[in-house]
């Protein structure tokens, strides 16, 4: 978790009073709860943070005196919130990331913020969301562009909603598709914003030229922006493999999403998200 304080990068230290620490926030999944939604969770309930979630650090493995733990970590930006002790959690500080090093108890958490380190915060989030389940198209008699979401379908933009929000999104962009815009109007519901509506991002316009929606995709990636762009499931592996720092051939499931963070109009690093896929 970071911030700027006086215009400088800090991070989040938790002290706990059961084990005299200093930590990274971090905690235990609920049943059937999503990693992400919990690592969330975990630093609301320990930090009383908002945060805006970018990119995945990745895993960390430990042994415990109950054996091997592993924890997944995420990079978020502190957006407001006010802390209050616990007797989990009793004292928090923000501290300059050589600062914080020297503080950390631990090997794995100093290895956690060396990897924080290793990339400049991005100064903009894009997340490519492909549609949820919308039915066979040999089974829709009417026009492909108004084919609606089926049960499971419906079922995993409500589940997409939580998932999303935890990105703290300023806007949401969706290609011209009945199975696209609903999607991500629970989302658009529960935020207050609207959905944009942009052509780019549908696979005609994708396979006619696929430079013009790289070129739009990058063109949402301004500074302090946060965009959910809905696409089909020829679009989105398509910008994954022309800029997704090394991936290829990224098969993306309906209702999984990629999380693009980008300085400076580049792609700096890739995360992809089948939380919403299955049924809890």
């Amino acid at each position: 978790m970071w911030q700027l304080r006086d215009g400088r990068l800090s991070v989040a230290l938790v002290h706990r009073p059961r084990y005299d620490d200093q930590s990274l926030p971090k905690g235990k999944l609920d049943d059937g709860e999503s990693p992400l939604l919990a690592a969330v969770r975990e630093v609301r309930e320990e930090l009383g943070s908002r945060v805006a979630v970018s990119r995945r650090i990745g895993d960390f493995s430990y042994t415990t005196s109950l054996g091997l733990k592993t924890v997944t970590y995420w990079v978020m930006r502190h957006l407001g919130g006010t802390f209050e002790p616990t007797d989990e959690v009793d004292a928090a500080q923000w501290a300059e990331p050589k600062t914080a090093r020297k503080a950390l108890s631990y090997d794995t958490d100093r290895r956690v913020l060396e990897d924080f380190a290793a990339l400049p915060v991005p100064d903009s989030v894009i997340v490519l969301v492909r549609h949820a389940k919308a039915g066979r198209r040999a089974d829709w008699r009417g026009n492909d562009q108004q084919r609606p979401l089926e049960q499971a379908g419906t079922a995993q933009a409500e589940r997409l909603t939580d998932l999303l929000a935890v990105f703290a999104p300023d806007r949401i962009v969706s290609a011209p598709l009945v199975r696209c815009t609903d999607t991500v109007q629970p989302l658009a519901d529960r935020l207050g914003l609207p959905v944009q509506l942009d052509a780019a991002f549908g696979d005609r316009a994708f396979r006619e030229s696929a430079s013009a929606t790289e070129d739009a995709l990058i063109a949402l990636a301004k500074p302090g922006r946060v965009s959910i762009v809905c696409s089909q499931g020829d679009t989105i592996p398509g910008l994954i493999d022309r800029l997704g720092r090394g991936v290829r051939d990224a098969e993306t499931r309906k209702g999984a999403f990629w999380v693009l963070s980008v300085i400076d109009g580049t792609v700096v690093s890739t995360d992809y998200y089948e939380d919403a896929v299955r049924a809890p």
